[in-house]
């Protein structure tokens, strides 16, 4: 990235209008259409540096909607990037759609055109985008945030002990089931014949283990951080265990015909993310504070907790983002979740897309 573009994000930060200092790959004019700038290679450098508020965008908003999951912890990067400004001055009005439904229906929403973004896990996404979804993965956002916690009074320590009892999970597809499993593949224990996964309501997985009905169970924050709080339980592991601890869980996705027909869109909506995602990792107790505004259940202070736990600092694209890709697709090979005959690296290359350089 060039001198004269930093600077022109340092004036920014400093206060400066808009005018002044336009986001990077965007111009507009006042009361004139949303008109797209020129490309400019993607720099994590203005990333280094916290996002902060900014005067209001001197051109009309692009309207843009993003599909979230308003009680998942891992999507902060959003509303930050709302309340904060970030949005708005890489011009666009963000409408949030929360989305409680299954990963297939909200990617089928992204693919045709109900919603144009979405942010989601990379253990829940794959296998669906796999099948085909004109959805694609432009940047990941963070890594942590899903835990698999054990009942000390079962003598549940570490992944070996887990050899024939039962874990309790949410849904068969969630990305905890398929992380987990990877761990216990990993540890010579097959998580299809050797234990067994239990399925309950996500807020009920702990009175299972309470109940003996489980002796583990494996979800993501807030419960299970909350949980944690619990002194009957220890934590076994999480997404950041061993080689993950480099690894992105969260990915934003956007649709294949926004990158195709509106490519400076895409480009200004996965860099506001990115910069929400910086400012969560550089003011976790503010990102918690806004969180919490949206609905996220927990004390700020608790809410500022889960996010240092997490890597919000961690935020690939490009090769480095598409080498995760394709290592997860080769992981959940050996656990069933993605077909055997699927040439990874191609996966990789197709499901993500370069919308920054």
């Amino acid at each position: 990235m060039t001198d004269d573009l930093l600077s022109r994000r340092r004036l920014l930060r400093a206060g400066a209008t808009v005018a002044a200092a336009l986001p990077l790959g965007l111009t507009a004019t006042a009361g004139r259409a949303w008109v797209p700038g020129p490309a400019v290679p993607f720099d994590p450098g203005p990333l280094c540096a916290p996002a902060v508020a900014t005067e209001p965008w001197s051109g009309p908003l692009r309207p843009v909607k993003l599909a979230w999951n308003a009680n998942a912890i891992c999507t902060a990067a959003a509303p930050v990037a709302k309340e904060r400004g970030i949005f708005a001055a890489y011009g666009l009005d963000v409408e949030f759609i929360n989305f409680g439904g299954s990963t297939e229906a909200l990617l089928e929403a992204i693919a045709t055109g109900k919603a144009d973004a979405g942010i989601g896990m990379a253990l829940r996404w794959l296998k669906p985008l796999e099948q085909g979804f004109d959805v694609k993965i432009t940047a990941g956002l963070h890594g942590g945030c899903l835990r698999l916690l054990g009942a000390k009074s079962a003598g549940i320590s570490d992944i070996a002990s887990l050899k024939g009892k039962t874990i309790a999970i949410s849904d068969h597809a969630s990305p905890a089931k398929n992380f987990f499993a990877l761990l216990l593949s990993d540890a010579g224990i097959d998580p299809d014949r050797e234990m067994e996964w239990r399925q309950y309501p996500a807020d009920l997985l702990n009175l299972a283990v309470e109940k003996g009905e489980a002796q583990a169970l494996a979800d993501a924050d807030p419960r299970t951080w909350m949980w944690l709080k619990d002194p009957r339980f220890t934590e076994v592991a999480t997404n950041l265990t061993g080689s993950f601890a480099t690894r992105s869980c969260c990915v934003v996705a956007l649709r294949g015909s926004l990158i195709r027909n509106d490519r400076a869109v895409a480009s200004a909506l996965t860099r506001a993310i990115l910069e929400g995602g910086h400012r969560v990792a550089t003011d976790p107790l503010d990102a918690a504070g806004i969180f919490s505004n949206y609905g996220g259940k927990g004390s700020v202070e608790d809410l500022a907790a889960m996010l240092r736990s997490h890597t919000h600092d961690h935020r690939p694209v490009g090769v480095t983002l598409k080498q995760e890709i394709a290592l997860y697709g080769d992981e959940l090979k050996r656990v069933n979740v993605i077909r055997r005959s699927t040439d990874t690296a191609k996966f990789a290359d197709r499901v993500y897309a370069d919308v920054l350089s």
